[in-house]
């Protein structure tokens, strides 16, 4: 049951409108860059970055601007395909080539991501339901389990812990 929304069932625009605002989001990205399309996280709020990982199946270098958090030096996102079914490509990617990086509001900085467990991944997850209110009810609509990525600073990258 939603913490913030008990008794309603949160309503999930339809796929083709959530694919649509990905890619205008890509494409105001690739227009004004990080000056419009990436914010950092507010104190009640997800920022959104530009995640880089190494394709799965090519091998070839493939972006996404996902929504995260800042969890000390981490930064925290949702392998969630925008509540649909399945796994989103760049989530699989990671899994299989774990060093990516991710652009930010202040520049572009060397990552590796994981799926948090155990108590790591019920204090992140308590820390997303403070943003979004809903988030139990969008992710049972899903039938795998929503993984918390986390993404850690690779050794010889600067510190990317941010205020927020």
């Amino acid at each position: 049951m939603p913490v913030g929304n008990r008794g309603k069932t949160p309503r999930i625009p339809p796929r083709w409108f959530i694919r649509l605002a990905w890619s205008v989001h890509r494409g105001v990205y690739r227009v004004f860059g990080s000056r419009i399309g990436l914010w950092r996280p507010g104190a009640k709020g997800w920022g959104a970055l530009r995640l880089t990982t190494t394709g799965r199946h090519t091998g070839r270098q493939r972006s996404v601007i996902i929504g995260y958090f800042n969890d000390g030096p981490n930064l925290v996102s949702l392998a969630m395909n925008g509540w649909g079914e399945g796994e989103p490509a760049w989530w699989l990617n990671l899994q299989t080539h774990p060093d990516a990086t991710v652009d930010l509001v202040d520049g572009r900085r060397p990552v590796r991501g994981h799926a948090a467990t155990g108590d790591e991944r019920l204090r992140l997850w308590a820390r997303w339901r403070e943003i979004d209110t809903n988030l139990d009810a969008y992710a049972a609509r899903r039938s795998p389990e929503t993984a918390v990525v986390v993404l850690e600073p690779r050794p010889g990258g600067p510190d990317i812990a941010q205020s927020g």
